[in-house]
């Protein structure tokens, strides 16, 4: 048997799931870059040169908060579309670029890696772009809400680029000179 359910019962569905979505993201990637010692006070990052295009810094933190709004949002509208095609595929593909959001403050904050980072924020910018895709078969407007997070991460990587372009002896640097370092 089918069942069909109102509008008021869809909308409370995704209520239900954006207050669980919403607040989950935002406490991972707070989690993950206060873990990696992320941005301004990181002795290392500080002394970094940053390209022309580097943000003023509190963007990030507003940039931030608001993406992973967003995704929440969009995560939740996708998991509240019960009986919908993909949806699986579509929460797995979600689930594989939020571990390589994860990722990647980790691997360039903490550990000093700017090529891996570089890599990661690549391999994520095409992850986002398949969950967009995904997304946006099942909900249009879940996919849309991720269109800002694709063009921040795509930036993201030019960013990450242009610093490990401009700090080679930086990369993969924990205050020693025997530190391997992979060209970009």
């Amino acid at each position: 048997m089918n069942y069909l359910a109102s509008p008021g019962q869809l909308r409370a569905s995704l209520l239900r799931w954006s207050l669980f979505t919403v607040p989950l993201l935002l406490v991972l990637g707070f989690f993950s870059g206060q873990a990696a010692g992320s941005g301004p006070g990181n002795p290392w990052f500080d002394d970094l040169v940053k390209p022309a295009i580097y943000p003023p810094p509190l963007a990030f933190p507003i940039v931030w908060s608001l993406l992973y709004a967003m995704m929440g949002v969009s995560l939740a509208m996708i998991l509240s579309a019960r009986g919908a095609g993909g949806r699986v595929l579509a929460v797995a593909a979600f689930v594989a670029q939020l571990v390589l959001n994860l990722s990647w403050s980790p691997v360039f904050f903490a550990m000093h890696q700017i090529t891996g980072a570089f890599w990661i924020a690549v391999a994520m910018a095409v992850m986002v772009l398949i969950t967009l895709v995904l997304f946006w078969r099942i909900r249009p407007v879940a996919g849309m809400l991720l269109l800002p997070y694709l063009a921040w991460v795509c930036f993201a990587s030019v960013l990450t680029f242009e610093i490990g372009r401009l700090n080679p002896e930086a990369d993969g640097a924990f205050g020693s000179s025997s530190a391997v370092r992979v060209e970009i």
